[in-house]
């Protein structure tokens, strides 16, 4: 092994010539243009149509926006990273969520569906009655989507467009939030799903063209699985001796490297955790999280909505070749940089000191890529983060404005809340812009051992009592907000320490105590879920059960009864309409005098009629750029809207098309279990 070797340079390679500045343009021009014809096409001046797109999408756009929602930048960076350091098995993290995209097509949206309901939290009220399981679950996404999804989308997006373009990393990460956020904030979730649609394509296509490139340049795909295992950095020996020691296991590629399924007790993936503990995170975020389900409930009809997971399902395929074989090639070709082992290097690499494998995809585009393709995967990189961004800060929105401030403003016209949901958005920036230094702070180890992590200890509390809430009618609200306490603390009585200890590296193993840190995160979220599932279970058997009256389409073995259903929370709604009539009647005295505005407008008009004129044609056109004028309130009569209701509620679906969906689903697990055994 040659110790001698000089430190490898870092090399800056920008995206600045004319072709690759050229595509990208196109491409922000193309997404632009997407999002202001979904915004001319789709009525946005209601809750319904800016929250959920009217339900009128179909399965194509359902399934892409699915795909493009779930893989973000950290997918691209963090895959990766993850293959180049590990082998195969990170694969499992997306092959694992082809049977939960299911599960929620079959499951899971047909209960959302008959139950009425915009949010996830809105469900667990119908569902269990009170405001502390809506509030709490509230509170735990939008911590979650804050500190874990943007933070990460952020982290990622920031390393390529550091190796790409050499920018100053808050000049790009700002310009890139303030386009999400014009076409998030004016355009609804119809806008979001059409470009979601354009983005799919445009990740798929460049990544496929770079993977031809990293595969011609390794031999094929044998040559990977016959050059990884010495894809060794020439540099392993320390400068400083006396300050740290580098173990071979630091710097050699695992020897199960192209297993997935890997022993259960030493491995990084042990098997039995990623069967368990992976799928408690996959319910949680497949099945229950407002950026998923939000697709779902704006489909057309439920076969619609199976087709779009379908989908998606066969999209998630494609992360194995798309992402991780081409980051194991990334250490292939270039192990001094990507597998770096001495810190004072890696630091002068990538800027940290833990490692550079993160760097693994961004080192491939900017060093196999020629002018103009280079651009297209800067695009699709692009497009990832600000897919993901653009879903989260939507989803995000929802669940602010209709469970937190409609809880605190229950009066609220849909204008107040539309405005409420845009600035909400507008929040959400400022706050990720402000962490983007903790992000790069606290950076070390792998971007989705990250992700994972945290999941792993708030997200099983979720999925236990959605999984007992949908299927389990004795579960009452008792045990559901008691089991949410009590996965939570020990989640976060792992979670903490963690933080307070750090997870550690190869060099600098992690001073946490065994007891509290040594189990695998994976196994740990089996024991929050069955932990959770056992309170919730005990204490609602201990309490009086919810009467059936009360659950009709809000279970699933209830979810085709006509009987009508008396809502749980309906004696704080009537308690609520006093003071709600008192406040329109308070508002509509209020309007009944002149506004400023109107007095401004006709003191103008008197002054001035072509100023007045002028003003007016301005309030108009920033309404309709805004979607907040009133012609989509006004638009149906209560019958119609009655009518309208229940068509959205219809979970019949035609006897043929539900047969074809069946057998895709079908045959698409066939192909999933045999991929699993082949690479297991």
């Amino acid at each position: 092994m040659e110790q001698e070797a000089p430190p490898p340079t870092p090399e800056k390679a920008a995206v600045s010539n004319p072709a690759d500045v050229s595509v990208i343009c196109f491409y922000f021009l193309a997404v632009i243009g997407v999002g202001l014809w979904s915004m001319c096409r789709t009525n946005r001046g209601t809750v319904g149509g800016y929250f959920l797109a009217g339900r009128n999408m179909v399965w194509w756009p359902i399934g892409a926006s699915l795909f493009a929602s779930n893989i973000g930048s950290g997918h691209f960076v963090g895959l990766a990273g993850m293959g180049a350091v590990n082998g195969l098995a990170v694969a499992v993290f997306e092959w694992n969520a082809l049977f939960f995209v299911l599960l929620l097509g079959w499951l899971f949206v047909p209960v959302y569906l008959t139950a009425e309901v915009i949010t996830m939290p809105q469900y667990l009220k119908k569902r269990f009655g009170g405001r502390r399981i809506r509030l709490y679950l509230s509170v735990i996404s939008l911590f979650m989507y804050i500190f874990t999804k943007i933070s990460v989308d952020m982290f990622s997006g920031a390393v390529f467009i550091q190796q790409a373009l050499g920018w100053n990393i808050y000049v790009a990460v700002i310009a890139l939030l303030v386009i999400t956020t014009i076409y998030t904030v004016t355009g609804g979730l119809a806008a979001l799903m059409y470009t979601d649609t354009v983005q799919t394509f445009v990740m798929i296509s460049g990544a496929f063209v770079l993977m031809g490139f990293a595969f011609d340049k390794v031999g094929g795909y044998q040559g990977v699985f016959e050059k990884y295992m010495d894809a060794i950095p020439r540099r392993t020996v320390s400068p400083t001796p006396a300050l740290y020691n580098i173990s071979a296991s630091c710097y050699l590629p695992r020897e199960d490297s192209f297993h997935m399924m890997r022993d259960a007790f030493v491995s990084d993936l042990p098997w039995p955790a990623v069967i368990l503990g992976l799928s408690m995170n996959s319910i949680w975020y497949w099945c229950s999280d407002q950026v998923i389900v939000q697709r779902c409930l704006a489909g057309k009809n439920l076969t619609h909505v199976k087709a779009g997971c379908i989908l998606c399902g066969y999209l998630k395929l494609l992360p194995m070749f798309l992402m991780v074989m081409p980051g194991m090639i990334s250490r292939i070709l270039y192990p001094d940089e990507v597998a770096c082992v001495i810190p004072e290097e890696c630091k002068q690499i990538c800027g940290t000191e833990v490692g550079c494998s993160n760097i693994a995809y961004p080192k491939l585009v900017v060093s196999l890529m020629p002018s103009g393709l280079r651009g297209l995967m800067l695009a699709v990189m692009l497009a990832a983060l600000m897919s993901s961004l653009a879903s989260i800060f939507n989803s995000s929105s929802t669940l602010f404005t209709m469970d937190i401030y409609n809880h605190l403003r229950p009066q609220a016209r849909d204008k107040e809340l539309l405005i409420v949901g845009r600035v909400w958005i507008l929040l959400l920036v400022g706050i990720s812009i402000g962490w983007i230094p903790v992000v790069q702070a606290a950076q070390g180890g792998q971007l989705f051992d990250y992700i994972q992590s945290i999941s792993s200890y708030l997200a099983p509390p979720i999925a236990a009592i959605f999984l007992l809430g949908v299927f389990i009618k004795r579960v009452n609200e008792q045990g559901a907000f008691w089991g949410l306490v009590g996965g939570l603390a020990i989640g976060l009585a792992r979670m903490i320490p963690e933080f307070i200890y750090g997870t550690g590296s190869c060099l600098f193993p992690s001073s946490c105590p065994r007891l509290i840190c040594g189990v695998h995160y994976l196994y740990f979220a089996v024991i929050v879920f069955s932990t959770t599932a056992a309170i919730a279970m005990g204490i609602s058997l201990c309490t009086s059960p919810i009467p059936d009256k009360h659950l009709h389409r809000l279970v699933f073995s209830l979810r085709h009864s006509k009987e009508q259903r008396i809502d749980l929370d309906m004696e704080e709604e009537a308690e609520a309409k006093p003071r709600e009539a008192a406040w329109r009647q308070c508002q509509e005295q209020a309007e009944s005098a002149a506004p400023d505005s109107e007095r401004l407008e006709r003191g103008l008009e008197m002054d001035d009629p072509t100023a007045a004129s002028s003003l007016g044609k301005l309030r108009r056109c920033v309404g309709w750029f805004c979607g907040t004028d009133s012609q989509g309130e006004q638009g149906l009569t209560p019958e119609e809207k009655a009518e309208e209701q229940q068509r959205l509620a219809d979970i019949t679906e035609h006897p043929r098309w539900s047969r074809v969906v069946n057998l895709n689903a079908i045959a698409m697990m066939a192909f999933a279990t045999f991929l699993w055994g082949y690479y297991a």
